[in-house]
């Protein structure tokens, strides 16, 4: 406070003086705003949450198969898989964003022709009004009429208006910087408080740009603001001097969200990158291998400039986009083994590291990842008896691993020695009750990784409860859009890395909640958007990329580019075909 203005400096002795003068004032303030808190957050969140859990995207239709019985199909994906059945798969119809067609034969017996000539093995440009031959059954490829795509867009719908609820989340960020204004030590008066307010700066920044460029649709990234302002809180609560470095790793997580997102635009870019980002997830796992060193029992941390970060959360954003794949890829080649191997190497090298929770995590993303590419369940039973197998045979060479779990499920008995951070949680977590005692009121941040393997524990300390389930709650509402939106995919990649990545989220929360009360093991596993740790918050906001790639809502995401044509028709919410195990085949009957 030195080097700041005298009058400035006089204003803020005046008020960090209040709650010395006027104790029976602050402390009626402060209980007002334990109650104000939850309050704010689920008049925030519910408009949010139900939107998202009730979201249901409408697949839009981009051509027609004509039948021979007189009715057209609708073509709703552009990746569509042609046949009577799932057993009788006959070609595979694939569209791009140019608007361009190309038929591919599955094997089928009877072969497939278009316009009476066999389709190139490679696949076969179609256009509209071309005739493919099936079975021997002939169909037209047909287009849509602008009054069509006129009247679905009219009835399309739409996301929640996002502006009463940040208006909200202002509020909730400036009472909290408020608070830590009061709070915090002299050090660090406005630098926290600080922090906050730009955050605010940021969203708002963030939410009008977009709006301005067309988007509508803010639920996915409020979610990601509010977890951030708690992750600042938490942070400034344990660690106010690391405020401005988590403060910047939102802002890095921002950007990489952005690039992610636009990335994802073009298919035809995503499969040429898929061999170096699994490359990049392989070598980032290495990286700790060589230059790691050992925090919190796994050697997962590399120190640069000043910074510790962890590779392995940067690894999970390359190995969902190096996991998932395309319907064409999917024909072409639907054994997993490249996958198995890059999974394998994966594991392999946080296994040396002894980060066995980070391996659980990478292990279930990848039982999501190789379910919706082969649906495969005498392969996937197969895997996880050799991962059961491999367990045991790591165990029994290595016998301290068996001894990290040795206090689950009673902890109590071991309060002062293997249970006592889960002990202290818990005492912690109690007694904040419903409403919490206050940001940086509470105790539990002296304790051991407070701030991120148990970062539940301090929300529903200084938090409490309501505020600590209603961040669970934000992860979960956004794995069900992720179920619901993939209905309407735009392609099986599209499908397969959203649902990794909210699988992930889903079991990364999992474990960091459940750990930190003794329900399991204590993994070491961070709370996604909410741990203090910049290596985390940068892995959950490029993994929410994948989600908002998606959205197939109209103008929802801007992961999909708007591209205007034929009048006033929009061409953005381009919507391809699922993948083998997540899609809708194309029925066709004879006469």
């Amino acid at each position: 406070m030195s080097s700041l203005p005298v009058s400035l400096q006089a204003g803020l002795t005046a008020l960090r003086q209040l709650p010395v003068d006027h104790p029976d004032f602050y402390a009626w303030y402060t209980l007002i705003l334990r109650f104000l808190f939850p309050i704010l957050a689920i008049l925030m969140l519910v408009r949010i949450i139900r939107s998202l859990v009730k979201a249901s995207p409408k697949p839009e239709v981009w051509a027609y198969l004509s039948l021979p019985n007189g009715a057209a199909e609708p073509l709703t994906h552009w990746e569509n898989i042609l046949g009577r059945s799932p057993a009788s798969e006959h070609a595979a119809l694939i569209r791009t964003g140019e608007d361009r067609w190309t038929v591919h034969d599955l094997g089928s017996k009877s072969g497939t022709l278009l316009n009476g000539k066999p389709v190139d093995p490679a696949g076969s440009s179609m256009t509209l009004g071309d005739i493919l031959s099936l079975g021997g059954v002939d169909t037209v490829l047909l287009p849509v009429s602008d009054e069509e795509t006129a009247r679905r867009k009219k009835t399309s719908q739409r996301p929640v208006s996002p502006w009463g609820s940040l208006i909200l989340l202002t509020v909730f960020q400036v009472l909290t910087a408020l608070q830590f204004l009061f709070s915090t030590d002299e050090e660090h008066v406005l630098l926290v408080p600080a922090a906050f307010l730009c955050l605010c700066l940021v969203m708002w920044l963030y939410c009008l740009t977009l709006r301005c460029l067309g988007r509508i649709g803010f639920e996915m990234e409020t979610i990601a603001f509010f977890l951030s302002t708690l992750s600042l809180a938490v942070t400034a609560s344990s660690a106010p001097a690391s405020v401005p470095k988590q403060l910047l790793a939102v802002f890095l997580g921002i950007i990489l969200f952005l690039v992610v997102g636009i990335f994802l635009r073009d298919l035809d870019r995503v499969r040429k990158i898929r061999w170096l980002m699994a490359a990049g997830a392989v070598v980032l796992l290495s990286l700790s291998l060589v230059a790691g060193h050992e925090r919190y029992g796994a050697a997962n941390w590399i120190s640069l400039l000043g910074f510790s970060f962890q590779p392995s959360e940067l690894a999970k954003i390359c190995y969902i986009f190096a996991g998932a794949a395309t319907l064409e890829r999917l024909f072409r080649k639907r054994n997993l083994g490249l996958f198995i191997l890059l999974t394998g190497a994966c594991m392999g090298c946080l296994a040396l590291m002894s980060d066995f929770g980070t391996a659980a995590i990478f292990f279930v993303t990848f039982l999501v990842i190789a379910y919706l590419r082969s649906g495969d369940y005498t392969t996937l039973a197969l895997i996880c008896g050799g991962a059961v197998f491999g367990g045991l045979v790591l165990v029994t060479i290595k016998p301290y691993i068996l001894r990290r779990f040795a206090a689950w499920g009673h902890v109590w008995e071991q309060a002062s020695d293997g249970g006592f951070q889960q002990t202290r949680t818990m005492s912690a977590a109690a007694s904040g009750g419903l409403i919490g005692v206050g940001p940086g009121e509470g105790w539990l941040h002296r304790v051991s990784a407070a701030d991120t393997d148990l970062v539940f524990g301090m929300l529903c300390e200084e938090w409490g409860l309501i505020i600590a389930l209603l961040s669970v709650a934000c992860i979960a509402a956004l794995a069900v859009f992720a179920v619901r939106s993939c209905r309407a995919g735009r392609s099986s990649f599209y499908t397969i890395a959203a649902c990794a990545a909210t699988s992930l989220l889903v079991f990364q929360t999992t474990l960091n909640v459940l750990g930190s009360v003794d329900i399991l093991p204590l993994t070491g596993v961070t709370f996604p958007f909410v741990s203090n740790g910049g290596s985390s918050m940068l892995s959950a906001w490029g993994l929410l990329a994948f989600l908002k790639a998606a959205d197939t809502r109209s103008n929802a995401s801007f992961a999909i580019q708007l591209q205007k044509a034929h009048g006033d028709k929009w061409l953005g919410n381009l919507a391809p075909r699922q993948g083998k195990r997540a899609g809708k085949e194309v029925r066709r009957e004879k006469d």
